[in-house]
């Protein structure tokens, strides 16, 4: 299923927040890092209905995903 693409940037936008704040990241580097991450990709694509899981949920695994590619704990 995909979603409207107006809902996907609001929901891309409340995402990073959670990121930014759950990492002490600035905005503009949650931002990039989002932009390049596979869970970008896969809401993007419509994996799974990725978009209908919560803001919250999905920063989390957002988080995962970062410590995952930099080694962080």
């Amino acid at each position: 299923m995909n979603a409207s693409p107006i809902l996907l940037q609001k929901k891309y936008v409340r995402i990073v927040k959670c990121f930014a704040q759950k990492t002490h990241m600035s905005l503009d580097d949650a931002l990039d890092f989002f932009y390049h991450s596979e869970m970008y990709q896969l809401i993007r694509e419509g994996v799974s209905d990725l978009h209908c899981m919560s803001d919250l949920y999905l920063a989390d695994e957002l988080e995962d995903e970062y410590h995952r590619k930099n080694h962080v704990k």
